[in-house]
């Protein structure tokens, strides 16, 4: 029998990737998924370049930052599936110009 504590681990980690699923159909934290695509590259692994587009800063600049911040930690097993460096991610909306909130550390 699985110990407690893994068992609670991979529930946690099913139900974020179920609702990360869930919000990419209608786009993640105020971003559509063509928004998002839009970033992608800038935030992709082994990208060459750190310079997002003026597109994805626009697209940003809409976003909802602090929802963003909640995919930091756990979710960032499903933003490497993805090809996606979360602290190249986390770093784009000060690439930007935009300020992340205090509590998104």
């Amino acid at each position: 029998m699985a110990k407690p504590q893994a068992l609670a681990a991979a529930l946690m980690l099913a139900l974020v990737v179920s609702l990360a699923a869930i919000e990419g159909a209608h786009g993640i934290c105020g971003l559509s998924n063509g928004e998002f695509k839009l970033c992608q590259p800038a935030a992709a692994v082994n990208n060459p370049t750190d310079s997002p587009s003026s597109e994805c800063c626009a697209a940003l600049g809409k976003a909802n930052l602090s929802c963003i911040c909640r995919y930091k930690g756990v979710a960032g097993v499903w933003l490497r599936k993805y090809h996606i460096d979360a602290n190249r991610a986390m770093a784009l909306p000060g690439k930007c110009g935009l300020t992340m909130p205090s509590n998104c550390s």
